[in-house]
C-alpha cells in the first residue's frame, strides 16, 4: 500500500483499523486506484466483495475493471466500488430479514483484513448487510463484539496501566482435516451430497493404536500439504504446524497467531485454496466434523487472547503482584463469563455436522468446564480462603504474598478432556467444528466476555468510591468472581461418567439435542447481553436462532435423502444379486447332492436367510424415514419442525443404517457398490 498511495491516504487507512472511523470518500477514490493497480500488475482482470453469509461459507460476485467508453475500453476501479457492492440479499440465509420481493443488500470493505488476488481476482474482505441494515453475515456481530470487548477489556487494563488506550482480541485455529482419494469420493453419493457418510461399516483396523497420531506423513500428502502450503504463504496465511491426528487420513495444520478478524477471514480463504490444491493431486478435503462414524471428528480449536496496545498479553501470567493481579482479574472475568453463558457457549459451537463429534470420548466433551491446572487452582483457593501462602513445588516456587500470586506460564499439565482449557497465555475452545465459520462462535466469547469486563469495571468503581484502595477493591472483585464460578471449573477427566453425573448436580447443562440449544440464543439473559454489547439487536437474534433451525433441517433432510437413495438404489440391490447368487449355489447343490445340500449349503442358506431379514427391514425402515420426513416437513413451525428432525427422524436413520451396515459384512466384497472404510482411510 505505501507503493501504491500517498503517505495520507495510507495513514487515513491505518488510522481507520485503529479507531474504526470511516474512510473519507476521496481516501477510498486513491486506495481503489492504488489497489487496481497492483491487482492489474498481478494478472486480475476481475475484483469482488468477499462476504461471510449465514451459510457459513464465504460468497463472491465478480466484477470486471473493464468498462466500454464508446469504442474505447477502459479499465476502471473507484472508490465506490470499492467501499460498497450490491448483492442480492434475499437468496441467502436471513430468519425473514428479507422477503424474496426485497432482493436488495450491500457489501462493504472491511479494512480490519488485508485483500489479496486469488485466481485472477482481487477479493476485498467484506461485510454483509441488508437494506434496512441488519446483519445477514458472520463478520457483523463479530466486528461489533470485538469493538464491546475492547471498550471494556480498556476500562478493566487501565485499573493496571493507565497508558492502555486499545485491547485487540487474537485468536490461532488449529484446523483439522481429512483427506481421501478423489476417485473413491466420487463413488461415494453420500460424501459429494452430505460430507460425510451415512453408512459404513467400521474397518477392522482404524485408530486403535494410535500409530498414525503424528507419524511420518505420506509422501502423497505431504506433496499436498507442501503445495497449499505455498499457495497459502502467497496469500499472507503464514502456517506453523502440520502433522498426522488420531483418525487415519486426519491431518492438522495451524497458522501463527494474529487479529482475530484477520485470522478469521485468512481460516476461510485456506479451507478454499486446501480444496482448490487438493484436486491437482486427485485428492478430496473432508471438513466435515465426523465424515467416520467411530473414529475421532475434526474440530477447529479456538485459541483465544486478548492483547494492549502496549504488547501486553492480558491472559500471560508474570511474577510481579501488579501484573498477576492484571491477570487474575482477566482471568476470572473470563470465568464467571463462562460459568454464566455455559449453555450460549456451547449451543454456538452447535450445529448438525459437530452433533455426531460432540459428547463422545474425543475432544470434546458437550457440557462446559473450564481446566485452571493445579498451579491456578491451588492460587484459586487460596484467594477464595484469604489466605497468604508460599509453596515449594519442585524446581519452580508459587509465592503469594497478600493473596497475589507469582505464577509461572506452563507449570501445569494440559486437559485435553476440557472444551474451554486454559493453556498458559490463552484458553483454548475445543469445542468449535472444523467446517465452521469461526466467527460464530467468537461474537458469542466476545461479547459475554466483554459483558462481564464491563461489571468487574463497575464494581471495582463502587468499592473504590466508597473509599476501599483500588488493589483490595479489584481482589475482593476477584474473589467475588471465583467464587461465582466455582460450578464450571473442574480440573478431571471429562470423558467420565462421574463428571457427567457432577456436571448434572452442578447445573450444567450438556447438548443432547442440537435445536434445544439453539433457545440459549434467545434467552432472557442472552438478549440482554447482545443488546446492551450492541452486537446484535432483538430482531437479528430471532432470525439467527431461525437461521440455525432451518440450517439444521435442511441438511439432515438431504443426509436423509441421499441415505434413503443409497439403500434403494446401492444396497438392496447389491443385496439382491448377492442373494442370487446363494440362491443358485444353493440350487445346484441339491441336485447335485439331493437332500445332504442341507449341511453342505448350511453356511449359504444362513447367509441367505440374514440378508433377506436386513434387506426386508432395510426396504420397510426406509419407507418409513420417507414418511418421518412428511410428517416433519408438513409443519410450519421451523422450530417445531427441527425437534422432529432431531428425534424422529435421526431415530429413523439410524435404524436403516444399523441394517445397511449389517448387510456391507453379509454381501460378496465384488458386489458391494461403494468404497468401504478400509478403502477411504487408508492409501
Amino acid at each position: 500500500m505505501r507503493r501504491y498511495v500517498s503517505d495520507a491516504a495510507f495513514k487515513s487507512v491505518l488510522k481507520a483499523r485503529e479507531t474504526g472511523e470511516k474512510i473519507d470518500r476521496t481516501v477510498a477514490d486513491e486506495v481503489a486506484a492504488g489497489m487496481k493497480t497492483w491487482a492489474i500488475e498481478q494478472g486480475a482482470t476481475h475484483y469482488t466483495h468477499l462476504f461471510q453469509p449465514l451459510t457459513g461459507a464465504t460468497a463472491e460476485k465478480h466484477e470486471a475493471f473493464i468498462t466500454l467508453k464508446g469504442a474505447q475500453a477502459f479499465e476502471q476501479f473507484k472508490g465506490s466500488a470499492l467501499v460498497q457492492q450490491e448483492p442480492d440479499a434475499s437468496s441467502f440465509p436471513n430468519g425473514g430479514l428479507r422477503n424474496t420481493f426485497e432482493a436488495r443488500g450491500y457489501s462493504a470493505w472491511d479494512p480490519n483484513s488485508p485483500v489479496f488476488i486469488l485466481d485472477g481476482t482481487l477479493c476485498i474482505p467484506s461485510v454483509f448487510v441488508s437494506y434496512t441494515g441488519e446483519a445477514l453475515d458472520m463478520k457483523v456481530p463479530n466486528l461489533k463484539s470485538i469493538h464491546a470487548i475492547d471498550q471494556a477489556a480498556t476500562a478493566v487494563a487501565r485499573l493496571f496501566d493507565p497508558d492502555v488506550r486499545k485491547v485487540s482480541v487474537n485468536i490461532g485455529l488449529e484446523q483439522e482435516y481429512f483427506l481421501v482419494d478423489e476417485a473413491l469420493y466420487n463413488a461415494r453419493p453420500d460424501l459429494q451430497l452430505s460430507g460425510r457418510t451415512v453408512i459404513g461399516h467400521t474397518s477392522a483396523k482404524d485408530q486403535q493404536l494410535s500409530d498414525h497420531y503424528f507419524g511420518a506423513i505420506p509422501s502423497r500428502v505431504e506433496a499436498f500439504m507442501k503445495d497449499f502450503e505455498t499457495e497459502a504463504y502467497r496469500l499472507g496465511i503464514q502456517l506453523q504446524t502440520r502433522h498426522n491426528e488420531v483418525a487415519p487420513n486426519q491431518f492438522e495444520c495451524a497458522p501463527v497467531f494474529c487479529e482475530i478478524t484477520k485470522a478469521i477471514d485468512q481460516n476461510m480463504l485456506l479451507m478454499i485454496v486446501m480444496q482448490k490444491v487438493a484436486e491437482k493431486h486427485h485428492l478430496k478435503v473432508l471438513f466435515h466434523e465426523k465424515p467416520f462414524a467411530g473414529i475421532n471428528g475434526s474440530g477447529k480449536h479456538c485459541n483465544w487472547s486478548l492483547q494492549t496496545d502496549t504488547g501486553v498479553n492480558l491472559l500471560s501470567p508474570g511474577r510481579t503482584p501488579m501484573k498477576n493481579l492484571s491477570f487474575l482479574a482477566f482471568y476470572t472475568s473470563v470465568l464467571r463469563a463462562v460459568s454464566r453463558h455455559d449453555e450460549l457457549l456451547m449451543a454456538s459451537v452447535c450445529s448438525l455436522n459437530n452433533s455426531h463429534r460432540l459428547g463422545g470420548h474425543e475432544a470434546p466433551p458437550a457440557v462446559m468446564s473450564v481446566f485452571s491446572g493445579s498451579t491456578l487452582s491451588r492460587v484459586f483457593d487460596a484467594i477464595l480462603r484469604m489466605e497468604d501462602i508460599t509453596e515449594e513445588t519442585g524446581a519452580e516456587t508459587i509465592k503469594i504474598v497478600s493473596t497475589i500470586p507469582e505464577i509461572i506460564p506452563d507449570n501445569t499439565d494440559r486437559n485435553r478432556t476440557s472444551p474451554f482449557a486454559f493453556t498458559g497465555n490463552r484458553f483454548e475452545f475445543r469445542a468449535l467444528g472444523a467446517s465452521a465459520n469461526a466467527a460464530g462462535t467468537t461474537f458469542v466469547l466476545n461479547a459475554v466476555v466483554a459483558d462481564s469486563l464491563k461489571e468487574f469495571r463497575a464494581e471495582v468503581d463502587a468499592l473504590t468510591a466508597a473509599g476501599e484502595p483500588c488493589s483490595k477493591a479489584v481482589l475482593t472483585v476477584i474473589r467475588s468472581f471465583l467464587s461465582e464460578s466455582r460450578r464450571v471449573m473442574f480440573e478431571g477427566n471429562g470423558y467420565s461418567a462421574e463428571w457427567q453425573d457432577e456436571a448434572r448436580r452442578r447445573g450444567l447443562k450438556a447438548v443432547t439435542n442440537v435445536p434445544e440449544a439453539f433457545k440459549s440464543f434467545a434467552s432472557d439473559e442472552a438478549v440482554r447481553v447482545f443488546t446492551e454489547t450492541g452486537v446484535l439487536n432483538r430482531t437479528e437474534i430471532e432470525a439467527r436462532v431461525e437461521v440455525l433451525e432451518e440450517t439444521y433441517v435442511k441438511k439432515l433432510q438431504i443426509e436423509a435423502r441421499v441415505l434413503g437413495d443409497i439403500c434403494l438404489n446401492h444396497v438392496i440391490p447389491a443385496a439382491v444379486s448377492y442373494q442370487n447368487i446363494l440362491a443358485r449355489s444353493i440350487q445346484a447343490g441339491k441336485d447335485i447332492f439331493g437332500e445332504e445340500y442341507r449341511d453342505l449349503c448350511k453356511a449359504g442358506m444362513e447367509t441367505y436367510r440374514k440378508i433377506s431379514g436386513y434387506v426386508n427391514a432395510l426396504s420397510t425402515d426406509v419407507e418409513a424415514l420417507v414418511e418421518a420426513r412428511k410428517k416433519a416437513n408438513r409443519i410450519e413451525d421451523m422450530a417445531s419442525r427441527a425437534r422432529l428432525y432431531s428425534t424422529e427422524v435421526l431415530e429413523q436413520m439410524a435404524k436403516v443404517r444399523n441394517s445397511a451396515d449389517h448387510l456391507e459384512m453379509l454381501v460378496d466384497d465384488a458386489l458391494w457398490p461403494l468404497p468401504k472404510y478400509r478403502e477411504l482411510l487408508f492409501f
